[in-house]
């Protein structure tokens, strides 16, 4: 994995050089060359520069950074880490004017106040890093500080005679770092603010061969640094993977599953169109909208958002055509992307990084496995005129939480309860193209349930249960068969012929309740409320009920004189009816189990769908 993550710091120049780290810079004091204060400079939130770094040693009581530190470090009259801060600043002025500069501005009294005033108005925070400029210029970027830093950082680093160890990301000889820098990015998850170590060996239960520290697993400095970069980038969402489009805006971002990010990455650059992954777990929508509705299966797009939608297609398809036009010209196939995928889930944990998960692969069969599971979702949409759109997997997992209504608390906080130990089981599934935990389907069938059986004063009564929700089952019965070399094909609306009771029986309900609404309208307690748990549990008790008011219902439209509507649903109920027999396998179930109760959701629903799409 460390040999991965160099790779792809050292592909996409992410290098940075020892005793230096990226860091977010939120003022500047700006100072002319003679060391007149000029103002304060408030940045952006994008602002970032190369800043000199001590790793762990900041965190002690008497040191801290140079030149880039928090406000109330550098703003401060007296301290330990404030002394130590000038302290740096005088020996660095020897090898570079502008830290002259800035030690007299922060040395004199008059130009100190006004440093101090002028950061009270801009309203400069304590915990914000500021730094700064001379003569418009970051002094952090000035070539004779970086060359004075190189050398100076020189006295935090062991004697020359310490033993040396295989770097285990090269392989070269390599003094290893005593302590790593951290990995920022992970607070959302559990992380500190102040970072955490990707590996560690602080308890003795850790350690080997009476080696200290991170001498356990030697990586030289040069070698992590690059790691430490594509570890940020990769926190980021990616974006130094893939080849950008000046003609959008473009803002990746590394998605949150259940408390953790998941990371992906690959050995070769690419468009955000041809990434398999992002496709699949983020969905077509997931490019225009981040705010996507988790708790509505469909939402009606907007204007804007349908003209984004058009220009994205028509990107894609002009990318394919002019491929296809370059094959046919030179007489050779459109040239695929070869290479190896990786993925990991990743959260933080009292100053320490939790690598939930890591695999990786060949691209193709990525693709391939991807290509599998969008077939396997394939589902007809409540109209039953076309198929549920692509969703992203934050929106599918939402299906496997409790209904989410009622319980008082934010949804990433219950998806990190419920779902911590089973999401990563459900990524890797979906890359391998391997069967689903039980537990998705018992997950899903309790979302169906409760969503079905949910009484409301104001609320209308759902006759449909949740499409996606529906669409888990069906990956999970596909790939359950298929694993056992029985694979049945499950088709996206209702087939008449297909060889299960308990699918048929969902389908027979759902005669049942359409038959019901047509004859009595919307009512406070409908046969959905009242039967659905029985029926799809023990479904030879519950018919013998449910067709006695079937007739029932049929007879109060005869006396409407609805008699199309008569004939159409004794249609309906023949058709269902006629796959039951004295065969075993066509026999009223007695009872059914976590498998059957899937098969009744989906034939109740897709039986549901067909019967509206033919309204």
């Amino acid at each position: 994995m460390l040999k991965a993550l160099y790779d792809y710091g050292i592909r996409n120049h992410l290098t940075v050089p020892p005793g230096f780290i990226r860091k977010p810079i939120r003022a500047y004091i700006c100072l002319s060359q003679s060391g007149s204060f000029l103002g304060i400079e408030v940045c952006g939130k994008e602002e970032t520069q190369v800043c000199p770094d001590i790793g762990s040693m900041a965190n002690s009581p008497d040191k801290c950074n140079p030149l880039a530190e928090k406000a109330s470090i550098i703003l401060a009259d007296t301290g330990k880490k404030p002394d130590y801060f000038r302290k740096l600043l005088r020996e660095g002025a020897t090898a570079a004017a502008v830290l002259r500069t800035c030690l007299n501005a922060l040395e004199t009294p008059e130009t100190f106040g006004d440093i101090q005033r002028e950061a009270g108005l801009r309203k400069i925070k304590d915990a914000d890093r500021i730094s700064f400029q001379v003569d418009g210029c970051p002094v952090v970027a000035d070539k004779s500080v970086r060359s004075w830093w190189e050398a100076y950082r020189k006295c935090f680093q062991a004697e020359g005679n310490a033993p040396r160890f295989p770097c285990l990301i090269t392989g070269q000889p390599t003094v290893p770092l005593a302590t790593l820098p951290v990995v920022n990015g992970l607070q959302v998850v559990g992380g500190h603010s102040r970072g955490e170590a990707l590996f560690c060996f602080d308890k003795a239960a850790f350690q080997s061969y009476g080696l200290k520290q991170s001498a356990n697993a030697p990586v030289s400095e040069e070698a992590f640094a690059v790691v430490k970069e594509a570890m940020n980038d990769l926190l980021a969402g990616s974006p130094a993977m893939y080849n950008r489009e000046k003609t959008r805006n473009w803002n990746p971002a590394a998605p949150i599953y259940a408390g953790m990010k998941f990371l992906h990455w690959y050995d070769f650059s690419l468009s955000m169109e041809e990434d398999p992954i992002h496709q699949s777990f983020q969905g077509e929508d997931a490019v225009y909208d981040d705010d996507d509705d988790c708790n509505e299966e469909e939402q009606p797009p907007t204007s804007e958002r349908q003209e984004e939608k058009r220009g994205y297609r028509e990107r894609q398809a002009r990318r394919k055509a002019d491929a296809l036009v370059k094959s046919i010209s030179s007489g050779t196939e459109p040239p695929e992307l070869n290479g190896e995928y990786h993925i990991m889930l990743i959260s933080g944990n009292n100053g320490r990084a939790m690598i939930r998960r890591y695999a990786h692969g060949s691209y193709q069969t990525l693709k391939r496995n991807l290509e599998l599971w969008t077939e396997d979702l394939s589902l007809a949409d409540n109209k039953g005129t076309g198929k549920i759109q692509s969703r992203k997997l934050f929106a599918r997992l939402t299906r496997l939480i409790k209904d989410q209504k009622n319980t008082g608390q934010k949804l990433s906080d219950q998806m990190k309860r419920e779902l911590a130990g089973v999401t990563p089981a459900i990524v890797m599934a979906i890359i391998s193209g391997t069967p689903l935990p039980d537990t998705v389907a018992a997950r899903a069938l309790g979302y169906i349930r409760s969503r079905l059986l949910a009484a409301g004063e104001d609320d209308k009564k759902p006759i449909l249960p949740d499409g996606i929700a529906c669409q888990w089952l069906k990956v999970w019965l596909i790939r359950k068969r298929r694993m056992k070399n029985e694979e049945v094909n499950i088709m996206a609306e209702y087939d008449l012929n297909f060889p299960n009771a308990a699918y048929h029986c969902g389908a027979w309900l759902a005669v049942y309740a359409c038959l019901q609404r047509a004859a009595m309208g919307n009512v406070n307690a409908s046969l959905v409320q009242r039967f659905y748990a029985s029926a799809s549990q023990t479904p030879a008790l519950a018919f013998g009920t449910l067709s006695k008011m079937g007739m029932v219902y049929l007879e109060m439209l005869r006396k409407d004189r609805k008699f199309g509507e008569v004939s159409n649903f004794e249609m309906r109920l023949g058709e269902v009816c006629a796959f039951f027999g004295s065969d075993p396998a066509h026999q009223l179930p007695a009872t059914l189990n976590l498998e059957g109760q899937s098969y009744f959701a989906l034939g109740y629903r897709q039986m549901c769908t067909r019967m509206i799409a033919e309204k």
